[in-house]
């Protein structure tokens, strides 16, 4: 298992022809990975601390509550009420899930193609949307009745799409390919 530098300074050599870098700091780098799940209209406190306890075995970390900004009638939810979990995930436990995430989980979505390069922000991130958490190794054996969606977001350094888009295939990241016929 490689260690977080090495993993660093060999995207650093990859990217390094095709943009001209001098500078290991110059190369865009993931920072951190967002894991976050909504339960705002789950009232049964069962199926909360089942999210919890997946989302935890999932990351490899424990999750954190997120409570309601601000009291919304029309959806019953109080302020500080617990709407969500969220886990943040850095350094060489960031990279086990990304690799995780790449080479086991995607490819066993449902007619996976690749990643949309609409998932890439202006800023450089690219967000992710998991609408079963079932595609993760460590909750194949459970009842299909609690399957749960969650949003991935890796937040990189990156001030670029195609310097984004780039250090992403080579972290791993199969993007879709654009048909032209497709187009209209």
């Amino acid at each position: 298992m490689k260690s977080t530098k090495e993993k660093e300074n060999k995207l650093f050599e990859s990217l390094k022809a095709d943009f001209g870098y001098k500078n290991k700091m110059q190369a865009p780098r993931v920072t951190k990975v967002v894991l976050s799940s909504a339960t705002g209209s789950i009232k049964d406190p069962k199926k909360k601390e089942l999210i919890a306890d997946r989302m935890t075995k999932i990351s490899g970390q424990k999750v954190s509550s997120r409570a309601a900004k601000q009291s919304v009638a029309t959806f019953k939810i109080r302020q500080g009420d617990p709407i969500g979990y969220q886990v943040t995930l850095r350094g060489p436990r960031m990279y086990d899930f990304l690799d995780k995430l790449f080479n086991v989980a995607l490819p066993r979505t449902r007619d996976f193609r690749g990643l949309k390069l609409s998932a890439l922000d202006e800023m450089g991130n690219l967000t992710i949307g998991v609408k079963e958490h079932t595609i993760f190794p460590e909750t194949a054996d459970e009842e299909l009745k609690d399957v749960f969606g969650m949003a991935v977001t890796l937040v990189t350094t990156s001030k670029d799409k195609k310097q984004t888009q780039a250090m992403l295939e080579n972290l791993g990241v199969i993007f879709r390919k654009v048909d032209k016929a497709q187009i209209k």
